[in-house]
């Protein structure tokens, strides 16, 4: 850069290959060394303008009665700034991480303390999206104006603050570009937020972005960095559980499925259509976007990590999977994602009686991670169920490498075993994966992506529900197996251990509860099994979270 007139400080790069330019300078890399030039974009983003609306009631004055903080988990929030006069001020704590010489005007709090009230307080303003979670502290970091923000800027910013704030596993990031993403190569501003996710035990659930105003959505792509393929990316319904008519689509290129899955976000012109607010000392608010979704998602995802004490991986694999209706058609739409999630917390962590579902979590560290030995209940010779699995795993990704973006690739096989001619135990996949069978598999890299969604980080695996139940034969062993193959793109990489979170639900066809059955089967060969008590695990959590002082 130098030898053209270029001088470069370290505040002005990114991962060695990133950097910001002015126009100027810009204009002479193009001029000496364009072929230097990978990829580039504005480095300027804008929070939708009709976001938030003015038009502000009373709000309740019973909700000035919010009781202190006390143990309750902390979400961390990355947006613009938080007006520290609103009745839950205390349950917010509030760092301006911009410079204090620029100046802040009324409408840059606004978009900011929407997001913590959600978090905080949500359900007092919207009773009809309760979802038993309580309530959470919030750490805010305004890094943003409303006019717009530097990306780049941001991405340093968000850096240092995970990496100073360690104790927070959940941020909610509801800021996003007008712009759409590009075809062939991730955002900076994902990519950045991929390599935390990977080297910090954190997870960002982000925003997917609003279409600008007077633009039709329907075709127009998300923006960065909701193509960020770690996080869990939350698009926006309204209230009948449809599409909102602002809400953008993936996927992101032209592969990867984004967004993961979609909430209430309000839409509609009338108030009783959108989601209440409190972003200033003077009232409610009545806001729309996916800005608005994102937070009730934070919120859910906290209470699994925090409060039922789920690994990031797993907490997540969960949230998809309930969003994952057994109805859902074959192909994932680009808009909703996998599917609207659950409004109360409750059906989230509870099966319907004639649903067995198990929760599992490891760590792949040789070519294979395997079992051969869970015993599905057999009933007249058959095993009367239907089966999903969700796969999730936080991989290493390389924006240099274009559209093969992810390093790591976890293949899931689950099924009945079957012992072969050779006396080997193998499984039969529900979803007739071949990739890892012996001998001679025709199979193209395309056709491997579009079935069973090869170097993609989530995987769901569905069987159909048909109206003719037919159980499935049980063989001789009368087992079921999951198998997780993992592969690396080069062989150069240092190989690390990597977690992963797989659930799995069993639906009886003919509505017959057989969890207890399937418990002593478990228990009987060896497993140990636990089940997910949600009063014990909270009871468990304010202990934790108790002060103790010695004398």
């Amino acid at each position: 850069m130098a030898k053209f007139g270029i001088n470069i400080v370290d505040d002005r790069i990114i991962d060695g290959t990133t950097l910001r330019l002015t126009p100027d300078e810009a204009k002479l890399l193009y001029n000496n060394a364009s072929y230097l030039v990978a990829m580039s974009l504005t480095d300027f983003s804008e929070i939708n303008r009709d976001d938030i609306l003015e038009d502000i009631n009373g709000f309740d004055e019973n909700a000035t009665l919010i009781p202190e903080p006390s143990t309750e988990p902390v979400i961390g929030v990355i947006d613009t700034h938080f007006n520290d006069k609103v009745y839950f001020k205390n349950w917010v704590e509030y760092t301006n991480m911009l410079d204090e010489n620029i100046p802040l005007s009324e409408d840059d709090y606004k978009h900011g303390t929407a997001v913590s009230y959600i978090i905080v307080d949500g359900p007092q303003g919207n009773p009809y999206l309760e979802d038993g979670c309580g309530r959470f502290r919030v750490r805010h970091f305004g890094v943003a104006t409303h006019n717009g923000f530097s990306s780049f800027a941001v991405l340093r910013l968000i850096r240092d603050i995970v990496a100073k704030n360690r104790d927070i596993k959940v941020w909610n990031l509801s800021l996003g570009s007008k712009l759409e993403i590009k075809p062939n190569f991730i955002s900076p501003e994902a990519a950045e937020l991929d390599r935390i996710q990977s080297e910090y035990d954190v997870i960002f659930v982000v925003a997917g972005t609003n279409t600008p105003d007077g633009m039709d959505g329907r075709d127009m792509k998300i923006g960065s960095p909701a193509d960020s393929l770690n996080s869990l990316v939350v698009n926006s319904v309204d209230f009948r559980g449809k599409s909102a008519t602002y809400t953008r689509s993936g996927p992101v290129l032209s592969f990867f499925n984004k967004p993961d899955l979609s909430y209430y976000g309000g839409d509609g012109k009338k108030a009783e259509d959108k989601i209440v607010v409190c972003c200033d000392n003077l009232g409610a608010a009545y806001v729309s976007g996916t800005s608005f979704a994102a937070p009730w998602v934070s919120r859910k995802l906290a209470y699994l990590i925090h409060i039922m004490g789920m690994s990031r991986e797993l907490a997540k694999a969960l949230l998809i999977d309930s969003a994952a209706k057994w109805d859902r058609k074959d192909d994932i739409s680009h808009r909703i994602g996998y599917g609207v999630l659950p409004k109360h917390i409750s059906d989230i962590l509870h099966s319907p009686d004639e649903e067995i579902r198990f929760l599992m979590m490891g760590t792949a560290e040789e070519y294979e991670t395997y079992t051969y030995n869970l015993p599905v209940p057999i009933v007249n010779n058959g095993h009367p169920f239907y089966a999903k699995a969700t796969l999730v795993y936080f991989p290493q990704c390389n924006r240099n490498q274009g559209v093969d973006y992810t390093s790591t690739e976890m293949d899931i096989y689950f099924g009945r075993v079957v012992i072969n001619k050779k006396n080997n135990a193998t499984i039969k996949p529900i979803d007739n994966n071949k990739q890892a069978e012996e001998g001679l598999v025709t199979l193209y890299e395309e056709d491997a992506r579009k079935m069973y969604r090869k170097w993609d980080n989530v995987k769901h695996i569905s069987e159909e529900i048909k109206d003719r139940a037919v159980p499935r034969k049980a063989y001789d062993s009368g087992l079921w197996g999951l198998s997780i193959k993992i592969k690396e793109r080069t062989t150069t990489r240092t190989k690390e251990p990597l977690q992963f979170g797989v659930v799995v639900t069993l639906k009886e066809m003919n509505g017959v509860n057989r969890i207890d059955d399937f418990i002593k089967l478990c228990m009987a060969r060896g497993w140990l099994v636990s089940r997910l008590d949600v009063q014990n695990q909270i009871d468990v959590y304010s202990k934790a979270e108790e002060e103790i002082t010695f004398d």
